[in-house]
């Protein structure tokens, strides 16, 4: 007879705050805190500065914000992996700060048109974009891997409590002391992360990317590759495309509604925008409990219709209180969803290429607001806000709808662990790093009996082959000897099949391999040669 005793109580670990627990986390999550403040503040002033100049050049801050990801975020994702990730976030906070310290003096002269406003602003997103990458790549040297998403939401938790305070706050300085003030704050606000970064002692060899002795084009090439033949990376990313251009809408928008449709300053701006951050930190604390409900798939379906519902406020109600009631949920819905892409991400890349698969990851989600904020402005003053609003709630009900037909895959099956499983192959000869390209065979022997769920099982092995260097792959059966297969794929050089051996590999992939091994036939073992191409041809990467 099963015991009926009660559930064990919670572990405190399990809490969504416990990665504050960590030292480093802690302080740079402050840090961070302090700099989205400042960034919301210079948000409002500068679409305040705007507003009198028409909707498309009010969208056009998101877009000059989140332009430079689509232009930038490959490259970053590079440096990232190439270069120390530290160094990396110091550049970018002091860069930022020498942008946000020229719009601060620029505009306490009266000398800040809109064409530098906008100039500028893209060179903070340019800042914005080299930092994302690394910033992302650093978190799982910060927290456990378990605590990933835990730290994800606390990153989303972070960026809406600063709209909850940094808006209304930016807005109150706007009104009182002008748009210079917003600006200073904002410059003065990276010192905190730059102080943080230089007192951080990183563990030896941690500082050391797997990248570090890649060509630029290798390694962005590197990067691409692992994504594109990473499906479960590849459906993170549509559920982000899917999401994002009709969430765009609200950010775009809401300073004309505030404007135009509820008569308010910009400290009324900034009171909606701080609802939003509101909603987001008091749904940070459920948020948990709603995944453990609806799971990953109905937490991204559900924050599709909440935010469906939340467009919809502001098409059809002109009464300021109600508005911003209604913002409450969309902040809930915003961080829900994000915080699950986030951290879905997060868990399915292996360190060696990590800044370049969040890269990615960045490029899709800024280059979806860079793209759609000023189609929202368009049909804004081509339709009206009121339709232009409801438009953006339906492509947010499309989304929901498609969450049955694309869904999140599980995640619990993906180890990236690193896994130097393979042997060091016995040559005769020790190429050079830069010979190549290098033809991989494995030959295997397969009774007839498996030979169906061997091919199958050597789909995913192929996966594994092209994500971490193959540029080509094909499964040959011997025509004369039925049971002998050959596996050849071709790698562009000696270096990064050495990678493969070495650094690239992870415990899916062994696991992938071992599946596929356990058909072989009894008392045999796969054959692994390696040929070196002589004609001299360069190589061409697809």
């Amino acid at each position: 007879m099963k015991s009926t005793s009660s559930s064990p109580a919670p572990d405190r670990t399990d809490s969504p705050w416990a990665p504050l627990a960590a030292r480093v986390f802690r302080a740079l999550w402050i840090a961070q805190l302090v700099s989205n403040i400042g960034s919301w503040m210079q948000t409002v002033g500068a679409q305040w500065l705007l507003v009198g100049h028409g909707a498309a050049l009010v969208t056009l801050v998101q877009t000059a914000s989140s332009l430079p990801v689509v232009l930038l975020a490959l490259p970053s994702g590079v440096i990232a992996d190439r270069f120390d990730r530290r160094s990396v976030l110091l550049a970018a906070q002091f860069a930022m700060l020498a942008v946000s310290g020229a719009l601060a003096v620029l505009a306490f002269t009266d000398a800040l048109s809109p064409t530098v406003l906008l100039a500028l602003t893209f060179l903070l997103g340019c800042g914005t974009a080299l930092m994302g990458p690394a910033w992302q790549a650093i978190q799982p040297e910060l927290v456990e891997r378990r605590r990933l998403g835990q730290a994800a939401a606390l990153g989303a938790v972070n960026m809406n409590l600063a709209r909850a305070v940094g808006p209304a706050l930016g807005g109150a300085v706007v009104a009182t002391a002008g748009t210079g003030w917003v600006f200073a704050f904002n410059a003065a606000s990276y010192l905190g992360i730059a102080t943080v970064l230089l007192m951080w002692r990183r563990p030896s060899g941690v500082s050391a990317p797997p990248a570090a002795h890649e060509g630029l084009l290798t390694a962005l090439h590197a990067g691409r590759r692992y994504v594109w033949n990473a499906p479960g990376v590849r459906r993170v990313l549509l559920r982000t495309l899917l999401f994002i251009p009709g969430g765009a809408a609200l950010w775009a928008l809401l300073p004309l509604t505030a404007s135009r449709s509820l008569g308010l300053g910009s400290g009324g701006y900034g009171l909606l925008l701080g609802a939003v951050g509101v909603g987001a930190v008091a749904g940070a604390f459920a948020l948990s409990r709603i995944r453990r409900v609806l799971g990953n798939n109905g937490t991204l379906a559900a924050g599709a219709v909440v935010f469906a519902g939340v467009l919809a406020v502001p098409a059809t109600v002109h009464v300021p209180w109600l508005v911003a009631l209604a913002l409450l949920p969309a902040g809930l819905a915003w961080i829900a969803v994000l915080s699950t892409l986030n951290a879905a991400v997060q868990t399915r890349l292996p360190g060696w290429v990590r800044a370049r698969g969040l890269a990615v990851y960045l490029l899709v989600f800024q280059g979806g607001q860079a793209l759609a904020a000023p189609l929202w402005g368009a049909v804004a003053d081509w339709l009206g806000l009121d339709a232009c609003l409801l438009i953006a709630g339906g492509t947010m009900l499309l989304s929901a709808a498609t969450v049955r037909r694309w869904p999140l895959r599980d995640a619990e099956g993906i180890n990236p662990t690193p896994s130097d499983h393979w042997p060091s192959p016995p040559l005769m000869f020790e190429p050079g790093e830069s010979d190549g390209p290098v033809l991989v065979s494995v030959v295997y022997r397969v009774p007839a009996e498996q030979q169906a769920r061997f091919t199958d099982r050597m789909h995913r092995v192929a996966r594994s082959r092209r994500r971490t260097g193959a540029l080509s792959w094909g499964l040959y059966q011997d025509g004369h000897d039925p049971e002998r297969f050959v596996e050849n794929y071709l790698v562009s050089s000696w270096a990064e099949h050495r990678a493969q051996h070495h650094v690239r590999l992870t415990a899916t992939d062994r696991r992938f391999e071992d599946e596929a091994r356990a058909l072989l036939t009894p008392g045999t073992a796969p054959e692994v040669t390696h040929a070196f191409d002589t004609s001299g041809g360069p190589v061409v990467l697809p």
